[in-house]
């Protein structure tokens, strides 16, 4: 089955509304094969106290991204993604305008997901450096 870039980016975003995705003002941006990316706006929405782009609002980024990810591998009517463990390293702060996360696929399982998520600056700087492992479930009938 051949990837289809704008329908996986319309799945994701749709999949966003009503969430703490669009309360952050996470937008996917862009797929491939083996990769998501997702923008998110810096400002007082996202700051810590003293002003910067908070690590949880950065790791809210990266899970997303990593999350969403594993949704274009599964079949969504059958399957359905859980997050069970994230790691963060913060690299390098800021203050506002975007960054960028971009997850690219490391290990590919029935049942597990492995992705590196890299938060970029606009100046492609690396602002966190993330690994999300999902769980990948059998739907259940609600």
């Amino acid at each position: 089955m051949e990837f289809n870039r704008e329908k996986a980016l319309k799945m994701c975003n749709d999949y966003s509304r009503n969430t703490l995705m669009q309360t952050l003002d996470i937008t996917y941006t862009d797929a491939g094969e083996g990769f998501l990316e997702a923008k998110m706006p810096v400002n007082a929405k996202v700051h810590q106290p003293m002003g910067l782009l908070h690590g949880g609002a950065t790791v809210a980024l990266a899970e997303s991204v990593g999350s969403a990810a594993s949704l274009l591998f599964i079949n969504t009517d059958l399957q359905e993604v859980r997050g069970i463990e994230i790691s963060a390293n913060h690299l390098r702060s800021k203050r506002d305008g975007e960054v960028t996360a971009t997850a690219r696929i490391i290990h590919q399982g029935r049942s597990l997901h492995l992705w590196e998520i890299k938060v970029t600056d606009e100046q492609g700087r690396l602002i966190s450096l993330c690994k999300i492992t999902n769980m990948i479930l059998p739907r259940k009938k609600h």
